[in-house]
């Protein structure tokens, strides 16, 4: 599996399907430096994955407050992306935005909060599609995308920036 066309897309199912969320307060964004699981190490948004029996929206909040101690007011999803490694795990996750939140942001065993300018992320340390993706969501797009990942690297790619739906 080292390019997209060597996916079934229209059979493949996820490992784990979870979720991201972005907190935008202004011009900065509510980021975490992950201390374990995938991405330990990385800068990212709060999330994980989906429990039994809950939706997306309801993953992308909980792991939030979880993670870091705040809950997301009326957060939106921008889009979603599917992750194929070429080792064989994959992950189907979901991009959520809220603009508002209540709670403090607080050190937790998962993660580390931080307050980024949103013209100064540190796409650097963060996984790579998130340079080319996330900028398009703070802007207000809808993301879709596919991705094959080897280990931190990106093998190939699609994907599709529209704009947002208003509801």
């Amino acid at each position: 599996m080292n390019t997209l066309q060597d996916v079934d897309w229209d059979c493949w199912r996820a490992k784990d399907p979870a979720t991201l969320m972005f907190v935008i307060d202004g011009r900065e964004i509510l980021l975490i430096e992950k201390k374990r699981g995938l991405g330990a190490g990385k800068i990212n948004g709060p999330g994980g994955k989906l429990e039994h029996g809950e939706s997306f929206l309801q993953c992308a909040v909980r792991e939030c407050r979880e993670e870091i101690g705040v809950t997301a007011v009326e957060p939106r999803c921008m889009g979603q992306h599917r992750f194929q490694f070429v080792d064989g795990y994959s992950i189907h996750v979901h991009v959520f935005v809220a603009y508002r939140y209540t709670g403090t942001p607080v050190e937790t065993d998962e993660a580390v909060p931080l307050w980024f300018a949103v013209d100064a992320i540190p796409y650097g340390r963060m996984w790579a599609d998130d340079a080319l993706w996330l900028p398009q969501v703070i802007a207000g797009r809808s993301v879709s995308g596919d991705w094959i990942f080897d280990n931190d690297d990106i093998v190939d790619f699609r994907l599709d920036v529209t704009a947002a739906r208003m509801t």
